[in-house]
């Protein structure tokens, strides 16, 4: 009768065991992040190498992985984002207002999870002749990513400065849509077609390592201060779904950019391993961090300046009253403005 029992015993021991093998352990959940091409972008590649993302997914209680999928646009993001196909991914501030607007009041509605970056743009030109707008001939052409990214709304904001009101789309017409590389690469060759550029380092210090490349204007004195040139978006429907979220990004954004501040030198390393460069060197990369170390970060920056001026241009009907309508909770206690 002992030797049953214990006999017992050691088989109900056996099928614990074998239930808790056969018990499914939760789910890892897959975390898809839309990343592009440049500077910019180095706080997600700092994500990745660092799994930062995780780390603080873990402080929140969370098991997930990170996947990255670069694009070379901002409009196939933005598609892939309301897709469904990437979770999140940068947008400039125009096209997040507007992204904002046009889904409002429904679960495809874009929000502000995290800032990423204000490196500033440079709009560049290969004509001696250029000093503004006003300077390219109707046969110029300017090139940028789409006619959605922010660069275009710098050239609208500007286009009204130097032509008056109601021209803001006086240029439109001469802009090419083409990926970064791409950009530097027609205007160093002399093109007589790509005769502008509007860049985001590192190809503002690519590009003017050409003799016949200069400068015209900054983002910065167009918007006439310090503005966010990327901002990390994702759909309501995602944020209600994953409410913890918003706030591991955050944290994890703060924290790559601490790295790129502190440790610029494997912060250019890194960025150089993701986008290997024939035209800068680790030496070149680490003096633009150096000069751009405090542009990384979670804040958002410039959001009622673009989006004054979109309702101003009828772009925005119902703009919002504050920045802080269009972000999460995770933001708003950021130094933004």
């Amino acid at each position: 009768m002992q030797w049953f029992s214990l006999n017992a015993l050691r088989q109900a021991g056996f099928g614990l065991i074998c239930a808790a093998v056969a018990t499914p352990a939760i789910a890892q959940q897959e975390i898809k992040i839309g990343i592009g091409f440049g500077v910019a972008f180095l706080p997600t590649y700092v994500l990745d190498e660092m799994k930062l993302v995780e780390k603080h997914a873990k402080a929140a209680g969370l098991d997930v992985k990170t996947t990255y999928h670069r694009f070379s646009g901002s409009g196939p993001m933005q598609d892939a984002i309301l897709s469904g196909a990437v979770d999140m991914g940068p947008y400039g501030i125009s096209a997040l207002l507007i992204a904002w607007e046009k889904a409002r009041n429904t679960p495809q509605q874009t929000f502000a999870i995290s800032g990423v970056t204000t490196v500033p743009m440079v709009l560049l030109t290969n004509k001696p002749n250029v000093k503004k707008l006003a300077d390219f001939t109707p046969n110029d052409r300017i090139s940028m990513p789409s006619l959605v990214s922010p660069q275009a709304f710098l050239l609208q904001m500007q286009s009204i400065k130097e032509f008056g009101e109601g021209q803001q789309d006086r240029l439109k017409p001469q802009i090419v849509s083409l990926p970064h590389p791409d950009s530097v690469n027609a205007l160093i060759s002399g093109s007589t077609e790509v005769t502008g550029y509007f860049a985001p380092p590192p190809f503002i210090q690519v590009a003017l390592k050409n003799p016949k490349v200069s400068r015209v204007m900054s983002s910065d004195e167009i918007i006439g201060g310090k503005a966010s040139f990327l901002i990390m978006g994702a759909t309501k429907k995602w944020i209600e779904a994953n409410p913890k979220m918003p706030d591991v990004i955050v944290k994890a954004i703060e924290e790559a950019a601490a790295f790129i501040k502190t440790e610029p030198k494997k912060a250019a390393e890194l960025y150089l391993q993701r986008e290997p460069s024939k035209f800068v060197d680790l030496a070149a990369v680490e003096a633009i961090l150096k000069e751009y170390k405090d542009e990384f970060g979670s804040a958002v920056h410039g959001v009622q300046v673009n989006a004054d001026f979109m309702a101003k241009l009828g772009q925005l009907k119902n703009p919002p009253k504050s920045w802080k309508e269009i972000v999460t909770p995770s933001i708003v206690n950021t130094p933004s403005s």
